[in-house]
């Protein structure tokens, strides 16, 4: 009986070896080649165009002063694949989350000549270029890829609502006295918006700036892979 048992439990061990050590293998194999410890998914082979009447959507002219009073422009990052959000300095709320997970991407590529962030403040009363100047010290080195945008309200409002349809609002009832969407927009070489589909083949869109608790995979872990797959687009 009990040599019966052995040759079942050989049996068995050895069925399990065939079928899943070999996965086993191929899946540590896989995770060796993951540079960041970031969960990373590598989603989608093509990026999609974000679409308006049928035509692919571009980010619409903007001419703003940056962290160090100079002019920027949406020419300025033409040939650059850069990530785009709305945000304010006194934030009490999800700004700071977001802009931590601005930092793993311009920590990533922040020293490529073709990447660029564009973060545009929705309280330029307050956030003047002095204000972002010192705000972005706790972000960036002397890296100029990450730009912080400041202009007149009405304009950066526009830009949000009607440009990139990232909503933006006075609001002084909300802790900070304005409220938006903790969205990351992503843009190609060509100034054109981009994004990666969901499960059913749909675009997403924009992706999530901040953390979500029910998700393995967050927008930034998004991100690392398709700011990549843009730069290496032809």
């Amino acid at each position: 009986m009990k040599k019966n048992t052995s040759i079942g439990l050989v049996a068995v061990l050895l069925i399990f070896g065939y079928l899943f050590i070999p996965k086993i293998i191929k899946r540590l194999s896989e995770d060796q080649t993951i540079t960041s410890n970031r969960s990373v998914k590598p989603g989608h082979t093509a990026l999609d165009f974000i679409r308006l009447n049928g035509e692919p959507k571009k980010v619409p002219d903007f001419l703003m002063l940056n962290q160090d009073s100079l002019y920027i422009s949406n020419e300025d990052y033409l040939g650059k694949v850069y990530v785009v959000e709305f945000f304010f300095s006194r934030c009490p709320s999800i700004c700071p989350i977001m802009n931590k997970n601005m930092k793993i991407l311009y920590d990533q590529f922040g020293d490529r000549p073709d990447f660029g962030i564009a973060s545009f403040t929705i309280d330029p009363d307050h956030d003047t270029p002095s204000t972002l100047k010192k705000y972005a010290e706790g972000f960036v080195d002397k890296s100029s890829s990450w730009q912080f945008l400041t202009a007149k309200k009405e304009t950066i409002h526009a830009l949000a609502n009607t440009g990139f349809n990232i909503f933006a609002s006075i609001n002084p009832a909300v802790a900070g006295g304005f409220e938006h969407q903790g969205y990351f927009a992503l843009i190609d070489k060509n100034g054109y918006i981009r994004s990666r589909q969901d499960d059913f083949g749909n675009p997403i869109v924009y992706y999530m700036g901040i953390d979500q608790e029910d998700e393995e995979e967050q927008g930034v872990d998004q991100l690392l892979v398709d700011v990549e797959k843009l730069i290496n687009e032809n």
